[in-house]
């Protein structure tokens, strides 16, 4: 009987040491997402304002001369990301991203910092001059816009693609709503002030035009088929236009017709609706309208679809452009919306890419920071895939087109040219010749564009 009793006494102490823990537990558990708000909040807040708008804008200065670094598809490359996503395992690192990963799981990254983060960049936005709530509200007022039509067409019945329907940029419905749709313009010119501060509401044009000069130092044209008179520019991933209505800006007479595609229908609906309206910027004495200009040019068509299936005939676009689509692809769509590009170009049209580079030293950096790109990752789901996926991506673009080159953008982002050759050019045992030109690297192997990015820890006021 002592034996027993002492044993049951064993037993009790041993359960309530357990109840104890779980206690412990749930209580932990409970305050990780508070604590992680307090440690954590203003990264995160940035972290998401950053994804919402293409991750990020970095300012851009030309170092040296750079020199071109020549391979074959399958070549050696130059030296790229780990594979696999990073977590800090020990220590505090180790700690705090067990918090983080937590915060990230809980309601208190839809219901707390993701309304902060958005809080963060409207503010953000109004202090440049970017009068986001002003124009948010006229774009959601207009009587004859499809939201605002009961008999419109609601979409409900429009199939999308599994990948697709995640959720990106912190919307949890992803490009499915009229509320990204209003506000990815708005994001975008944000966050290039942001990051741009010197530039203040005209960052983004700034990062956008950093792009245009990469690609046309790298041989990016408009080629006219003898016979031909008409030059299609055809804008995968379009979301609102704003690349393809600066595209018709920028071609103003050598391109007839401007074709944007997306699979979003709200991002379609926003794009027709700018376009139908064509307002003026907010500003000088106009309290009402949009963020920018909006010219009416019936050169441009806006269609719904598949960017990896358009329906458009083969051999009849001048040029593609994929301006920062690919690293929200799974690499496998990727390689399919490539396919679909080279499909429709004519012999002698060009596909332009516009990208984020895992591969410069920046990003590199940043990746190996497991707790900031933890943020990242949350709310862009194929990042990872993409860092990984990116030099075979690039050796599958090489093995599809003929001439193909790449040069740094910014100090993180790459601008990709690739040419569906007129003939296919073979070597002397009549194996077809594919190269890639890699002018990204100068002589000593920097990247050739320096990095100026603001950091997270900075502002304005520091600079």
């Amino acid at each position: 009987r002592k034996t027993e009793d002492g044993r049951r006494k064993t037993e009790d102490g041993r359960r309530k040491t357990e109840d104890g823990k779980m206690i412990i537990d749930i209580r932990w558990n409970a305050a990780l997402p508070f604590i992680v708000l307090l440690l954590f909040g203003e990264s995160i807040q940035l972290a998401v304002g950053v994804s919402s708008a293409f991750v990020c804008f970095p300012e851009t200065k030309s170092r040296a001369r750079q020199r071109p670094w020549t391979s074959a598809a399958g070549g050696t490359e130059p030296a790229t990301a780990e594979s696999q996503p990073r977590t800090a395992q020990s220590g505090f690192g180790g700690l705090a991203q067990q918090m983080l990963n937590v915060a990230l799981a809980s309601p208190i990254w839809k219901y707390v910092l993701v309304p902060q983060a958005r809080a963060s960049i409207v503010k953000t936005a109004e202090e440049n001059g970017i009068p986001w709530v002003a124009a948010k509200e006229w774009l959601k007022s207009q009587k004859d816009a499809p939201w605002n039509d009961p008999g419109h067409d609601n979409h409900d019945d429009v199939s999308y693609p599994t990948y697709y329907r995640k959720s990106f940029h912190a919307y949890s419905e992803g490009n499915l709503s009229y509320d990204a749709a209003f506000e990815q313009e708005l994001a975008s010119r944000a966050i290039g002030a942001r990051n741009f501060p010197q530039y203040s509401n005209r960052g983004e044009d700034v990062f956008r035009g950093a792009f245009e000069r990469a690609l046309s130092r790298i041989g990016a044209r408009l080629r006219r088929i003898d016979g031909e008179n008409e030059v299609t520019i055809v804008d995968f991933g379009c979301g609102t236009g704003t690349s393809t209505r600066r595209l018709a800006k920028r071609y103003p007479d050598e391109a007839a017709k401007i074709i944007g595609i997306d699979l979003s229908p709200y991002f379609i609906d926003v794009g027709r609706t700018l376009l139908k309206l064509a307002p003026e910027a907010i500003g000088g004495g106009r309290s009402e309208g949009w963020i920018a200009d909006v010219d009416a040019d019936p050169r441009i068509q806006l269609r719904r679809g598949d960017i990896a299936d358009t329906r458009l005939p083969s051999n009849s676009a001048s040029v593609v452009n994929l301006g920062l689509v690919l690293h929200e692809l799974p690499t496998s769509v990727a390689k399919r919306v490539v396919r679909e590009a080279h499909r429709i170009l004519e012999p002698g049209g060009q596909l332009w890419v516009s990208e984020m580079d895992f591969e410069s030293p920046a990003y590199r950096a940043q990746r190996e920071n497991a707790l900031l790109f933890s943020l990242l990752r949350a709310t862009e789901p194929y990042l990872d895939e993409y860092a990984d996926g990116m030099p075979a991506l690039r050796n599958y673009i090489v093995e599809t087109f003929d001439k193909v080159k790449i040069a740094a953008a910014t100090g993180r982002h790459y601008a990709l040219v690739a040419e569906k050759g007129l003939e296919d050019r073979t070597n002397g045992d009549g194996e077809k010749v594919r190269g890639l030109e890699d002018y990204r690297f100068d002589k000593n192997m920097k990247y050739a564009v320096e990095d100026t990015h603001l950091k997270p820890w900075e502002s304005k006021q520091d600079l």
